[in-house]
């Protein structure tokens, strides 16, 4: 093993280490939704922070960053993200997010949904800070390792410290050069190790200090981690201050009660996945924002017993995104399906799936205004490279339309090009789905069309995805306390 300086690493929070704590500040900014926040509310909720021990302010003017460091924590560890309407910031609370609130008196559900929610974090992130060089899935790396026989199924502070947070991407080699790294440090005396941390005595300190102080306390309080303490390896000086922090041998490993569960997540969703790309240069970086924090597996829903007909209704969105993707060219009729359920989840609208050579995916009638629309499914695994207007006008005269709604994952440009000027309008599947689920996370049991047909009616030939994702987060979102 050679020294190493490498200054970049993963970023983890450090503001709160108590995962209640964290689920209040949580709570909290919840029950906010949709008011406006004023000086003094934000200064209430200071106040409310400080009773309960999470925020001390620092002098009498209650400066608000510490409230907004919790707020960034909340994003990374996918609560929810983080968007401006209007000139004011916002939280849009995800799926998950959502789910673990809801079933917060339940440990035995929380555990699960929290580890779900450690699956969807990846670098880059959005609400992150670690460097764009690192791309992976940084928990997921680290609760394969910890299912690792050969490791013994448990990870020292120290090893986390120095190998671990500095990895980068991930490869079954390099997985396998990592395991030998950690191997061999634990071959190695306190003495010997002190050497090697002394070597870049800024990093590392930073790097122990993050994951044994704060992460892994946090996510032992949650119940995804056991943690024993360990003997100090060393100590190092915390920059240019008469701080100290420990280098420890404290060791964490999977709790029992989630081993299995855990194997279940490492295998519908592999450490060795790529993550999205934040700067995708045909993509908004909000459209990606959408799809990291829509992450909702239905292994955690199987885990959790979530089999009632609120279970059942969450999976649609799920599955519009899901089957939008069409791994291996094979869901496209699922596609259609699904959003033909969807559609019908509107009570104004009336949708029935065709298809067929000639034909529109789906034809849809608009109750209230008598107005037939035609709704072309466009699943692909990559990008969708064009639409040929003039089939989608064929398609759309067939059945009487007056427009027609192009669904899709993603685009190039040149496809939103093709529509100008013509009564299409393009919407991504991601944002479809983010309405639906909020409607059906919120109890809102008469879903109307009319936004969206005046959103569509005041922009044919061009991208609504925007019109209606603003449209979401002004009616779900809660408002943020900038």
């Amino acid at each position: 093993m050679t020294l190493r300086v490498e200054r970049n690493k993963w970023i983890l929070y450090r503001h709160i280490s108590d995962f209640n704590l964290l689920c209040k500040v949580a709570q909290i900014l919840k029950s906010y939704s949709k008011a406006t926040i004023t000086k003094a509310e934000k200064e209430r909720l200071s106040l409310h922070l400080r009773e309960l021990g999470i925020y001390s302010e620092r002098n009498p003017e209650l400066p608000l960053d510490a409230i907004n460091h919790k707020i960034n924590q909340l994003s990374y560890y996918m609560f929810g993200y983080q968007a401006k309407i209007d000139g004011v910031d916002r939280f849009m609370f995800s799926p998950l997010g959502n789910l673990l609130l809801k079933n917060f008196a339940d440990k035995g559900k929380v555990s699960k949904i929290f580890l779900t929610m450690l699956w969807a974090v990846q670098y880059q992130h959005p609400h992150g800070g670690t460097d764009k060089e690192f791309q992976l899935y940084p928990f997921r790396l680290i609760f394969k390792l910890l299912s690792d026989k050969r490791l013994e199924n448990r990870l020292c502070a120290f090893e986390v410290s120095y190998s671990v947070v500095f990895t980068k991407k991930i490869t079954a080699e390099i997985y396998e050069n990592l395991v030998s790294d950690i191997l061999e440090l634990r071959k190695r005396s306190n003495e010997r190790l002190a050497v090697l941390f002394q070597s870049d005595r800024h990093a590392y300190v930073n790097s122990a200090y993050e994951w044994d102080y704060y992460a892994s306390t946090l996510l032992q309080s949650a119940g995804v981690l056991d943690k024993t303490n360990g003997e100090i390896v060393c100590t190092l000086q915390h920059g240019n201050t008469s701080t100290f922090r420990k280098i420890t041998r404290s060791c964490v490993s999977i709790p029992d009660d989630l081993k299995d569960f855990a194997n279940q997540l490492l295998t519908q969703c592999s450490f060795l996945e790529k993550p999205l790309l934040l700067n995708d240069t045909e993509r908004l970086k909000i459209d990606v924002v959408k799809e990291i924090y829509s992450f909702y597996p239905d292994v955690l829903l199987r885990a959790i017993g979530e089999d009632s007909e609120i279970g059942l209704l969450l999976e649609l969105p799920k599955l519009i995104g899901q089957y939008a993707n069409n791994p291996e060219n094979e869901t496209s009729y699922l596609f259609e399906n699904v959003l033909a359920d969807g559609f019908n989840m509107f009570y104004n609208v009336e949708a029935k799936g065709i298809g067929g050579a000639g034909h529109t995916d789906i034809e849809c009638l608009y109750l209230t205004k008598r107005k037939k629309f035609a709704v072309e499914s466009k699943s692909t695994a990559s990008k969708l490279l064009g639409i040929n207007v003039g089939r989608l006008r064929e398609h759309r005269e067939e059945i009487g339309g007056e427009y027609t709604i192009v669904v899709t994952p993603r685009y190039v440009p040149a496809a939103k090009r093709d529509i100008v000027g013509t009564p299409n309008v393009i919407i991504l599947a991601s944002t479809f789905a983010e309405y639906l689920y909020n409607c059906i996370d919120q109890n809102v049991r008469k879903i109307d069309y009319e936004d969206f047909d005046s959103i569509i009616m005041d922009n044919l030939g061009k991208d609504i995805s925007r019109d209606i994702s603003d449209m979401t987060l002004s009616k779900f979102a809660t408002a943020g306390i900038r």
